[in-house]
C-alpha cells in the first residue's frame, strides 16, 4: 500500500465527502477534488525535474499547499522532507543533510530559504507557494498550468517521508519511512481508535510533526473521515474551531489539550460532538486523563511513538480510562512486536524496568547516517533510547528518555516519576526535572513547575506534596516555579534548553526555589 493511494481509495469510495479543510482560511477540498491536486501538484513538481528518490523540501506554514505538496510529492515517488519553520536559522543543516532537488516554502521564508541555500549544491528551483518571487518560481502558475504526469512508480518499499527527529540526543537525524510499514501502521491506528468515514479529525499543530503523519493525517484518511489543519492556535479560538466544525477527534500535545480543558470549564462544557481526544509528543500527565476523563467525560487516549516508527509503539482505547489506564499508555499495536531489553539487549521479566524496542515496521534507516542507524537497528530491533515497562495486561509505562536520567549520590532517579507527583497539585500547570552537575552529588536533582493560570503555591508546598509518592530522598531536591517553559516545536518540554538556563539561575538564586 502506497500513501497516495489511501486518498485514491476514499475518493473512490466516497468522491464528494469532504477530504481536508483549511482552518484558517476556511478552504477545503473533497475527495475528488483533493485526488486532482494532487496530480496538479505532481505535475508541477514532475515539471521541475522532480522524479523518485528525488527530495522535495517543504518549509511552509500549514495548509492546503503544504498538505497537496506532500501528496503531489509521493505521487511522483519523490520523498517529502518537511521542515518546521521555526527551525528557519538551522535550516541550512537540513538542506545540506538531505540535498533536495527542490523547495517549496511560504513568502515570508524567502530571506532564511535563501541563506541556506546560498552555499549549498544540487537544488534545481526554489518554488513558492504565494507567487512569483526573486530567484523563485510560483507555485500557483505552476499549478494553473496543469502539466502532465508521468506513471505512478509505485513502489510500496521506497522511501516516501524523511521525518526529523526532535533533536534531544544531538542533531536532528531524518528517519525514513517507507511507504508500505508507515501505511500499514496507521491503519492499525484507525481500527484501534475506531475511526469511521463520519469522523472529522482536527490537529493544530506543525505538519512538520511525524505525529501529525500518523495522527491527524493518515489514519482518518484511511478511513475516508474528514481532516482538519490550522496555522494559527488560541485557546478560545481553538475551541471554538473544535465545537463549530463538529470535531469528532482531537490531535494535539500535552499542552495544547490542557487549553482545551481549560477553556471548557470557562464556558461550562466540552467542544459539543467530541469523542476522543489523543496526545502526541510529549508524556501525559495522568492529572491531564483524569480532569479530562471526569470533567469533560471525553477519553484523552496517549500515544507513544517516535520519528523512527511511522506509527507509534503503544496507544490506548477512545474509552474513559480506568484508575489504572491514568498511569500507562496502552497496548502495542498488531503491527509491532514490542519488548524490554535490559543493557545486554536481553528480555526483562514482566513488570521489568529497561529499554523498549521493538521490531514488525520502522525506518529503512537515519538518511546518510549508516553507523547511527546501525547502533539503532542493531539485531533487527528498534533501540527507542527509552526506558519502560510491559505489564501482566500486556500496557506499556514509558519512565522517560534513558539520557535524561538523573543519577544522585549514585542513585538513579527518573524524572517523570516526580513530574507526574508534582502535577497531582491542583495548582501545577506543568513540571519538569533536570540533574545539574554537581561535584558533591554528581547530579543536583532540580524540578521546574509553571503554575495553572490565576492559581497560587509555594515551593515549599510542592515539595512536601510529593514526599511519600516517590521513593528517591526528597531531601536532595530542589523545587523552582517559573513563569513558562522552553519548548521544541512538536510542543516538548525543551530540556536541554532548560538545563543551560538554570546553570546561572543556580548561581544567582533569583528563582522562588526550595530544596
Amino acid at each position: 500500500m502506497l500513501m497516495q493511494h489511501l486518498l485514491l481509495d476514499a475518493a473512490a469510495r466516497t468522491p464528494d465527502r469532504l477530504a481536508f479543510r483549511w482552518v484558517d482560511r476556511d478552504r477545503s477540498l473533497t475527495y475528488r477534488q483533493a485526488v486532482a491536486a494532487m496530480e496538479q501538484y505532481a505535475g508541477a513538481l514532475h515539471e521541475v525535474g522532480v522524479g523518485k528518490g528525488d527530495r522535495v523540501t517543504v518549509f511552509a506554514h500549514n495548509g492546503l499547499d503544504y498538505l497537496m505538496t506532500m501528496f503531489g510529492a509521493w505521487r511522483l515517488g519523490a520523498i517529502s522532507a518537511l521542515v518546521n519553520v521555526r527551525y528557519a536559522d538551522e535550516l541550512d543543516y537540513y538542506i545540506s543533510d538531505h540535498s533536495p532537488k527542490v523547495i517549496v516554502y511560504t513568502h515570508d521564508m524567502a530571506e532564511p530559504v535563501r541563506r541556506a541555500v546560498s552555499a549549498a549544491r544540487g537544488i534545481r528551483h526554489l518554488i513558492c507557494m504565494d507567487g512569483p518571487q526573486d530567484g523563485a518560481l510560483s507555485l500557483p502558475e505552476l499549478l494553473s498550468a496543469r502539466l502532465p504526469v508521468p506513471q505512478d512508480p509505485g513502489d510500496e518499499s521506497a522511501i516516501a517521508h524523511l521525518s526529523y527527529t526532535s533533536g534531544t540526543s544531538g542533531k536532528p537525524k531524518g528517519a525514513c519511512l517507507s511507504h508500505e510499514p508507515t501505511a500499514r501502521a496507521c491503519r492499525c491506528i484507525a481500527e484501534r481508535l475506531r475511526i469511521t468515514a463520519a469522523d472529522v479529525s482536527f490537529g493544530p499543530t506543525a505538519l512538520s510533526s511525524s505525529y501529525q503523519l500518523v495522527g491527524n493525517l493518515l489514519p482518518p484518511l484511511s478511513c475516508g473521515a474528514t481532516i482538519n489543519v490550522a496555522r494559527h492556535w488560541s485557546r478560545s479560538s481553538g475551541w471554538q474551531a473544535i465545537d463549530d466544525l463538529g470535531v469528532t477527534m482531537f490531535m494535539a500535545n500535552p499542552t495544547l489539550l490542557g487549553e482545551v480543558l481549560i477553556e471548557s470549564r470557562r464556558r461550562g462544557r466540552p467542544p459539543g460532538k467530541l469523542r476522543f481526544a489523543m496526545s502526541g509528543g510529549g508524556p501525559v500527565p495522568p492529572t491531564l486523563k483524569g480532569s479530562w476523563r471526569d470533567e469533560l467525560k471525553v477519553p484523552l487516549v496517549e500515544s507513544y511513538g517516535q520519528s523512527e516508527l511511522g506509527g507509534f509503539v503503544a496507544l490506548g482505547e477512545p474509552a474513559l480510562p480506568s484508575e489504572a489506564d491514568l498511569n500507562r499508555i496502552g497496548r502495542p499495536l498488531p503491527d509491532k512486536e514490542v519488548r524490554i531489553f535490559d543493557d545486554s539487549d536481553r528480555v526483562v521479566a514482566c513488570g521489568g524496568v529497561g529499554e523498549i524496542v521493538l521490531r514488525g515496521g520502522f525506518m529503512s534507516g537515519y538518511w546518510n547516517k549508516p553507523e547511527k542507524t546501525a547502533h539503532a537497528l542493531r539485531g533487527g530491533w528498534l533501540h527507542t533510547g527509552d526506558a519502560g515497562t510491559i505489564d501482566n495486561d500486556g500496557y506499556v509505562t514509558m519512565r522517560g528518555r534513558f539520557s535524561e536520567r538523573v543519577t544522585v549520590a549514585g542513585e538513579v532517579w527518573f524524572p517523570r516519576d516526580i513530574e507526574e507527583a508534582l502535577a497531582l497539585h491542583s495548582a501545577v500547570k506543568e513540571a519538569a526535572v533536570i540533574g545539574i552537575p554537581d561535584s558533591r552529588l554528581g547530579q543536583q536533582p532540580k524540578a521546574f513547575v509553571t503554575l495553572v493560570e490565576g492559581r497560587e503555591a509555594l515551593p515549599e508546598e510542592l515539595h512536601a506534596s510529593i514526599r511519600g509518592k516517590v521513593r528517591y530522598d526528597l531531601s536532595l531536591l530542589e523545587v523552582t516555579i517559573i513563569d513558562s517553559f522552553p519548548m521544541t516545536p512538536t510542543g516538548k518540554i525543551a530540556k536541554v534548553e532548560l538545563l543551560a538556563r538554570a546553570r546561572p539561575a543556580v548561581s544567582t538564586g533569583q528563582d522562588r526555589a526550595v530544596g
